[in-house]
């Protein structure tokens, strides 16, 4: 497995998880071809398939931390 660090194409609000419609944060490309979509937490509940299947990950959980809002500190 290979993991893109310069994906061509950004994860969106559009982009859905293909097994619960969330937001996707992770975009598989597979060995055979196509792609999957994943939120965080069904890419974490099948990493370890995906590792078997994939041909390159696009992961963008990194977005789910980085909030931009204030801390409690400037709170």
């Amino acid at each position: 497995m290979t993991t893109a660090t310069a994906p061509s194409t950004t994860l969106t609000a559009e982009d859905r998880c293909d097994r619960c419609g969330a937001q996707a944060y992770l975009r598989v490309e597979l060995q055979s071809g196509g792609e999957l979509l994943f939120c965080a937490h069904h890419a974490r509940e099948h990493g370890e398939k995906l590792k078997e299947v994939a041909a390159t990950v696009q992961d963008e959980t990194h977005k789910l931390s980085s909030t931009g809002g204030t801390t409690d500190s400037e709170r």
